[in-house]
């Protein structure tokens, strides 16, 4: 007889394994066929995988935020560029779209005076 596996032994391991899918369904001895129709279908296993990616988020921020008191600039960086766009701390990609591709095939060319 195979034993149903409990959503919240799904959630437990999908926690552990930092809510990578394969790495969970690896563990637990399931394909991933099985973990999607059961998150499908099951409304608690949804809530339960939802607070898992809540917390990896949390657990990743709080990383983050050591990482920038310990004075680690490429860190304080990223979160300056993506938390400060309001402040003007972007990235500015400039791209030079004055001739298209076409044109510039065109031009290089040899001129036939026939």
């Amino acid at each position: 007889m195979v034993r149903r596996i409990k959503d919240e032994e799904i959630a437990k391991m999908y926690e552990k394994k930092l809510c990578n899918i394969s790495a969970t369904c690896s563990a637990l001895g399931i394909n991933r066929l099985t973990f999607y129709r059961r998150r499908e279908k099951s409304k608690t296993l949804q809530k339960l995988l939802e607070e898992a990616e809540e917390s990896l988020l949390d657990w990743a921020e709080t990383k983050l935020i050591s990482h920038i008191e310990d004075g680690d600039i490429t860190t304080l960086l990223f979160f300056l560029k993506t938390k400060g766009k309001k402040r003007g701390y972007v990235e500015k990609v400039e791209n030079d779209v004055s001739i298209n591709g076409f044109e510039e095939l065109m031009r290089s060319l040899p001129v036939d005076d026939d």
